[in-house]
């Protein structure tokens, strides 16, 4: 049956950034649909919650608390998957970030640590991972999660935007390099209801805004990407490496304008 290409039955996920929002449901829902996972995040409270998510799907967690900005905290998770739970299929790389900043006032600093956040974790964790991945040709997965502000120019995006770009590139040439063993896809968010987006959602006029210019007309929910994800690990996507999935309602400019003085 063709949903039986979307099973991962007992295979075991990382999840990075996985205390709440889209980390948070790609862990359950990888549970879901059948895969134990290790989740790690900074605060071990939104951890306990997923892994009770977790349980109820009749999977496990193991919880890792770390500072995901170390590169050598997430590279350390790769030998927890296999530790825990004796094997490694899939890798979801979902820590990153960047405050928006007016060009101008964007330092040199400020790129590197946003290269080094949203690229370089994800490096990090890929090199202690792929040579563990228990996987033969095309079975074993890396999702990146990039932005599409990746992809769309936005006033204030200059550090994000540009890392989430590299992600993406990232993740094409990776593809190359490591297949047909292990397979590596993007997904490319648009605007979802997370806490990153708790102002918008509790302020009537911008998150009106927000939907009219997005042309589904809604903002996204975090099981949108989570299904996303599934489909890139799962067998259903055996086919695809070295894509970026756009999971934007349909984005063709930025949906948010971040107001700016003038030069």
């Amino acid at each position: 049956m063709i949903l039986d290409r979307f099973r991962i039955d007992d295979r075991v996920a990382v999840v990075t950034g996985a205390g709440r929002g889209l980390g948070a449901a790609i862990a359950t829902g990888f549970a879901e649909a059948g895969a134990d996972v290790v989740i790690a995040a900074r605060t071990e409270s939104d951890l306990r919650r997923v892994a009770d998510e977790v349980k109820a799907a009749g999977r496990t967690a193991h919880v890792v608390v770390a500072d995901l900005a170390d590169p050598g905290a997430v590279a350390a998770l790769a030998d927890a998957a296999v530790e825990r739970f004796g094997r490694l299929d899939i890798v979801v790389n979902n820590v990153g970030g960047a405050l928006p900043r007016p060009l101008l006032d964007t330092s040199v600093d400020d790129l590197a640590e946003a290269f080094a956040f949203n690229v370089g974790t994800a490096h990090a964790l890929v090199r202690a991972a792929v040579p563990k991945i228990h996987a033969t040709a095309g079975t074993g997965s890396i999702v990146n999660i990039t932005s599409t502000m990746g992809r769309l120019p936005g006033r204030a995006f200059a550090a994000y935007g540009t890392a989430k770009a590299a992600l993406a590139h990232y993740t094409r040439t990776a593809a190359l390099d490591l297949s047909p063993r292990v397979r590596v896809n993007a997904i490319a968010p648009g605007s979802v209801l997370t806490s990153a987006l708790a102002v918008v959602a509790g302020n009537d006029e911008m998150r009106g805004q927000m939907e009219r210019a997005t042309p589904l007309r809604r903002l996204g929910d975090p099981a949108d990407i989570a299904a996303a994800a599934l489909y890139l690990a799962s067998p259903a996507g055996s086919f695809l490496t070295g894509k970026v999935l756009e999971v934007d309602g349909g984005l063709i400019a930025p949906n948010l304008d971040i107001p700016l003085p003038d030069l």
